[in-house]
């Protein structure tokens, strides 16, 4: 069981109790990511997760690094779209000490200019190593494609010229804005004394009053038709071609994930077996659902030979208009149900997957869904469902894309869906 209480300054804590584990996770989840920045900013939430390991008033990075790996835990942190996790797995024994180290980077770290200087080249080269990976990097192109002028588009890693305006001053300026204890979750997941643990999170976080303005609330995201081509000089061509997806919460995203699984989630999916295995023409080919607030993107992605794209996007279509006129079979969906309750299972297995669950739904849904409630809502997807699904989603008239690779010439995907 999940409990849930709001500490008096306005953080919400989640916590759920495994007494048959030996470890516990604990992450602090801000709700700010590369959606709440702006064009002057970009990156700037990455960059922040990445100077709280720089030092504090009481510790040296390396000191950071050493109470938690003198422990056999982890530490680490990420930053999304909408949401940034700093979080801690250690032995049950040792939640306290995971707590004293990220209440310590997350209220005490210095921000010294030398180690922002530093810290610009080592993300300077996360940039360079990211635009080295075509395969990871047609997915932000679509996501830049299908969001123009909209801060969801944004990169998260921000840009090169972007990267070199940050400075304390906007560090500082941007912390006091989305850094606020109203905005700010506490996950636990693990075998912990609840009293405690509690106790112990009211010690380190009760006193946190800022007196920022807070922020705007997020503005909404219209998909866009339309396409980017990045001429790079690869092997392979990588496409990914995207429809207007799902938000965030909604309960149609069940059906979507269904459908997913069908078209191209796995090894078994149509895509893959017909594409790839039947006509070896891809090495890679898959689909995926990606839901935000108030917006969804639903991608297929697909690597190639260059002489092969023109084929491969003729058969993806081809499965796309099979989908939309036959819908999957009854057998198809019930197989689908056990494969997403399978993963979903499978995916709670350990104590920091069930805190990421938690603290993600927390600070972007403020609402947490029960293993059991979730699922009811996949056995409650039928192919009526599906196919209501199917044709929210797959509308050939509203494609976007996005191709990186050695093209030599124009691709026109409007007349490849007419084929």
């Amino acid at each position: 069981m999940y409990k849930r209480i709001k500490l008096e300054n306005g953080i919400r804590v989640v916590c759920e109790r495994i007494p048959y584990l030996r470890s516990v996770s604990i992450g602090i989840w801000v709700g700010t990511g590369s959606r709440s920045e702006n064009p002057s900013n970009n990156g700037i939430s990455h960059f922040i997760e990445h100077m709280l390991f720089k030092g504090t008033d009481n510790r040296s990075a390396r000191e950071i690094a050493d109470s938690i790996d003198s422990i056999g835990g982890q530490l680490n942190a990420f930053t999304g779209k909408e949401c940034t996790c700093y979080y801690a797995k250690t032995l049950d024994s040792h939640a306290d000490i995971a707590l004293d180290v990220l209440s310590d980077m997350f209220f005490n770290s210095r921000f010294e200019e030398k180690d922002i200087e530093i810290e610009k080249k080592v993300i300077l080269e996360e940039i360079g190593m990211y635009e080295d990976s075509p395969e990871e990097l047609v997915h932000d192109i679509l996501s830049e494609t299908v969001w123009e002028d909209n801060s969801l588009g944004f990169p998260i890693l921000g840009t090169r010229d972007t990267l070199f305006d940050i400075n304390k001053d906007k560090i500082k300026a941007y912390m006091n804005e989305r850094y606020l204890p109203e905005n700010t979750v506490i996950a636990v997941a693990g075998n912990f004394d609840e009293d405690k643990i509690i106790d112990t999170i009211k010690e380190k976080f009760g006193g946190w009053n800022v007196s920022g303005k807070g922020s705007k609330g997020i503005e909404n995201a219209e998909f866009k038709v339309n396409s980017k081509i990045k001429v790079k000089d690869t092997e392979q061509i990588h496409i990914c071609i995207g429809f207007e997806g799902i938000a965030h919460g909604s309960d149609e995203l069940y059906p979507l994930l269904a459908v997913n699984n069908v078209l191209g989630g796995g090894m078994s999916s149509r895509m893959f077996q017909k594409i790839r295995e039947e006509m070896g023409l891809v090495y890679s080919i898959y689909s995926y659902p990606s839901s935000y607030r108030n917006a969804g993107l639903f991608t297929i992605y697909a690597g190639m030979n260059a002489e092969h794209l023109e084929k491969v996007v003729e058969l993806i279509i081809k499965e796309i208009k099979t989908l939309i006129k036959e819908g999957i079979s009854r057998d198809e969906l019930e197989k689908s149900k056990e494969q997403l309750k399978g993963n979903y299972i499978l995916g709670l297995e350990s104590t920091s997957s069930r805190m990421n669950s938690i603290g993600k739904s927390e600070v972007l849904m403020n609402n947490i869904y029960t293993p059991d409630e979730i699922l009811k809502k996949i056995d409650a997807v039928n192919l009526e469902r599906v196919e209501q699904v199917i044709k929210r989603i797959f509308c050939l008239n509203k494609i976007s894309f996005s191709i990186v690779g050695n093209i030599k010439k124009e691709i026109d995907i409007g007349k490849i869906i007419d084929v």
